[in-house]
């Protein structure tokens, strides 16, 4: 495994926390070079001096990665410092409340779908032509069993479900697509994770009553989701591709 860089969400309430840093941490341990995105500077320089400070390599990236110009400009910064891109991972996204249709305004579906699926769309046209060219390569993207079937223990929020649907088929269609070059695509769909979003949209009974209906009474933690995302990077499954990999106790098995 060579080089690495994750996306986060331009959004996200927690910024270079959750699993964007759970995800940049356990590749760095691999021996990873990573390059931690974010929105917010500060947490973004945390997530890599983290990083540093246990012996691993890491490059610190303030973009928006829901803007095309700041994607272009974050991807040609990781060439430069790494002089590839060997694995990308699409950890943007999020939402900040639950809603019912009637009350879901234009400008929030938008801005939903946009942090969740036009930042998997860009991050991955960025480096699709480095992967394509080297004849190698990783995307896996962050989907939800939100975008697989509705949790019928817990409620759900239109804009985020149609948007995690949107990854799934963007994972299979991508895969398709580029599976000559030698690059593989694939999505993990996490359920309920114990991440500070999941603390600020869910309050503790809601959070425990998913546990106790969970086959395996326990909610996934972010480091579960992190190493199924190691695992599909690896050379080990060179020839796994267009797949969504749940993650979720059992809470969603379809």
């Amino acid at each position: 495994m060579d080089e690495h860089w994750q996306a986060r969400a331009p959004s996200s309430p927690q910024p270079g926390q959750g699993l964007g840093e759970a995800i940049a941490k356990i590749f760095a341990r691999e021996g990873a070079k990573v390059a931690a995105v974010d929105l917010d500077a500060a947490q973004a320089a945390r997530v890599a001096s983290e990083i540093e400070a246990e012996g691993g390599s890491a490059i610190a990236l303030t973009a928006d990665v829901g803007q095309t110009a700041q994607v272009n400009a974050m991807v040609d910064s990781v060439v430069r410092q790494f002089g590839t891109v060997d694995i990308l991972v699409n950890a943007a996204g999020g939402f900040h409340r639950f809603a019912p249709i009637t009350e879901i305004t234009d400008e929030e579906w938008d801005h939903v779908i946009a942090n969740n699926l036009r930042t998997t769309f860009l991050c991955s046209r960025a480096v699709a032509a480095i992967m394509m060219e080297r004849k190698r390569g990783r995307i896996i993207n962050i989907a939800s069993g939100a975008g697989i079937a509705p949790n019928p223990h817990a409620p759900s929020y239109l804009p985020y479900g149609a948007a995690k649907a949107g990854v799934i088929g963007f994972t299979k269609l991508l895969a398709r697509d580029i599976g000559q070059f030698g690059v593989t695509v694939n999505a993990i769909a996490p359920g309920t994770t114990l991440t500070p979003r999941v603390a600020k949209v869910r309050d503790a009974a809601s959070v425990e009553t998913i546990r106790s209906r969970n086959p395996m009474r326990a909610l996934v933690e972010p480091v579960d989701t992190a190493e199924a995302v190691l695992f599909l990077a690896s050379d080990v499954e060179r020839y796994i591709t267009g797949i969504t990999l749940n993650v979720n106790a059992g809470n969603l098995i379809v």
